[in-house]
């Protein structure tokens, strides 16, 4: 359990750290968001683990049955070409899931590690939380 908490922490700082020194990114097969008021994108590699599958399945659910088409949702793959333009776009060149509405970032990444797969209930709420002011 200790080192499944250290792990955890480790990949929370590292993600954190690759954020904010951002740089490129791939594309997932996902339709690039429309005219959206918000849209949200998951940032990751060809190397996934479970917990990295549930973030992106329990995000497009959730962003879809809150917000329908209000917000976009779409997954970008940093080991693909298509992806690594939007990416540098964002300034994302790590796993992310960021929420995005003009200018504004909002990085929940540390809450998909947390929850996704552990409560996906209490992960849904933060993002609404995290989407209902920007609309």
């Amino acid at each position: 359990m200790k080192t499944a908490r250290v792990f955890f922490l480790a990949i929370t700082i590292l993600t954190a750290m690759s954020f904010f020194a951002s740089g490129n990114s791939k594309t997932d097969g996902n339709q690039e968001p429309q005219k959206a008021k918000v849209n949200v994108y998951y940032f990751h590699t060809n190397a996934r683990c479970a917990t990295c599958k549930a973030i992106e399945s329990e995000a497009k659910q959730d962003v879809q049955e809150l917000f329908g088409k209000e917000v976009s949702f779409a997954a970008y793959n940093l080991d693909d070409a298509a992806g690594e333009a939007k990416g540098k776009e964002l300034g994302v060149n790590s796993q992310v899931l960021l929420v995005v509405k003009g200018s504004k970032k909002i990085n929940i990444t540390n809450e998909g590690f947390l929850y996704a797969r552990t409560d996906p209930g209490k992960f849904k709420k933060i993002i609404e939380e995290k989407i209902k002011p920007l609309l």
